[in-house]
């Protein structure tokens, strides 16, 4: 057994942790699917013989995917947020995560069919509302304010007056 992370991200699911490890493995670089485990014996949300836990690699993280039925969801408090550095990859990473049965959002943030969070976030728009020009960061965070998916053609127009 390969010595484990001293720190892993718990994810829970209602039985779709394989699921939502294989999507987040096709759809995101330096991800994979790492390991299935399988019940020893029946738990309160499945049988002996059931996945009950995948290890999982998103974007060089790991974590841990729990199969542990409907008692908890996911909310907003926890999101992965993704720092894109053009268009096409925030079109790419966003579409795939809409158009896989999630959800959009606000301020680039947008929701997978399994609940959880994402931020795709262009560095174009870190770096512009984090700017030492105060009028230009806020024409730029007033922009993003206005948007789902970030476009940032529109957020470099705002910064620019």
């Amino acid at each position: 057994m390969e010595k484990p992370a001293k720190n892993t991200i718990c994810l829970w699911y209602n039985g779709t942790a394989e699921e939502a490890a294989r999507f987040y493995a096709e759809t995101f670089p330096d991800s994979s699917v790492d390991a299935l485990h399988h019940a020893p014996g029946d738990f309160p949300s499945g049988k002996q013989g059931d996945v009950l836990t995948v290890e999982f690699t998103v974007m060089g993280i790991p974590c841990l995917g729990l199969n542990g039925g409907s008692a908890f969801k996911h909310n907003e408090a926890f999101s992965f947020q993704v720092a894109t550095v053009d268009q096409a990859e925030t079109d790419r990473y966003w579409n795939a995560i809409v158009g896989n049965g999630g959800q959009e959002s606000a301020c680039g943030w947008c929701k997978d069919k399994w609940g959880l969070s994402w931020q795709i976030t262009p560095i174009a728009l870190t770096k512009a509302i984090a700017g030492s020009d105060p009028a230009a960061a806020k024409r730029a965070f007033d922009a993003m304010m206005q948007m789902k998916k970030i476009d940032i053609a529109a957020i470099e127009a705002a910064q620019n007056g």
